[in-house]
């Protein structure tokens, strides 16, 4: 099943989006955390009541080593989410998944900016691979690429990855990544918000209720 994640901390504008999209979960960083003013024991509790049941939220270790990152990433699994836990993808996060792994705990790979980060990420064992799609763009080089070569790999080695990409500029990059056949994707509330939307919309929604009014009033379709 295709996951659909939004990234951000804002509870409500999650919750008025989950009305109209199938919300699977939220991603999360500590940039957007700290922009929110939030800590983790604040916006996972609010976030939880927005999405209205079983969701799944992706929350990002801090610490330093691979050694306390696990120690990180234990007391996040330990609480009453579900939770996938965040890992850069560096030499030292590479170390952090392989020891996540072991434990049991369910892993993002997170800051993939090439191929072969993403591909090292899955062979250690990470459950999920979020490619940098606009900030890799914005370095000069190509971020659908990187995700199509990655998922090519990935499909090529037989590997249980999910790729989940970010860092969106714009809705066709969306449209370009979903076309590629990844399996989630995690989209910021505005791209969320122009994807259901199109100038034309409300135009032919209007002369629907004019037609409609200036035959049958205010009559309702099944009292016509």
């Amino acid at each position: 099943m295709f996951e659909l994640y939004l990234d951000s901390a804002d509870a409500l504008q999650i919750a008025n989006l989950n009305q109209s999209l199938p919300v699977f979960g939220v991603t999360t960083n500590p940039s957007i955390l700290a922009k929110a003013g939030l800590g983790v024991n604040q916006v996972l509790p609010a976030l939880a009541k927005a999405l209205g049941g079983h969701a799944r939220f992706h929350v990002q270790v801090v610490s330093k080593t691979a050694e306390d990152m696990l120690a990180e990433a234990i007391k996040l699994h330990a609480l009453p989410y579900d939770i996938v836990v965040k890992v850069p993808t560096t030499r030292i996060g590479l170390a952090a998944i392989k020891l996540m792994k072991a434990q049991g705990i369910t892993v993002l790979a997170t800051a993939i900016y090439s191929v072969q980060q993403g591909f090292f990420a899955a062979l250690c064992g990470a459950d999920y691979l979020a490619p940098y799609v606009n900030r890799i763009d914005a370095m000069g080089a190509n971020g659908i690429a990187v995700v199509a070569d990655l998922q090519k790999l990935i499909n090529q080695q037989g590997l249980s990855t999910k790729l989940l990409p970010a860092s969106f500029k714009n809705t066709q990059q969306v449209l370009d990544i979903l076309q590629l056949g990844v399996a989630s994707i995690t989209l910021p509330v505005d791209i969320a918000e122009q994807m259901m939307s199109h100038p034309a919309v409300q135009p032919a929604v209007d002369q629907f209720s004019r037609d409609w009014q200036a035959s049958f009033g205010e009559q309702l379709s099944f009292e016509s």
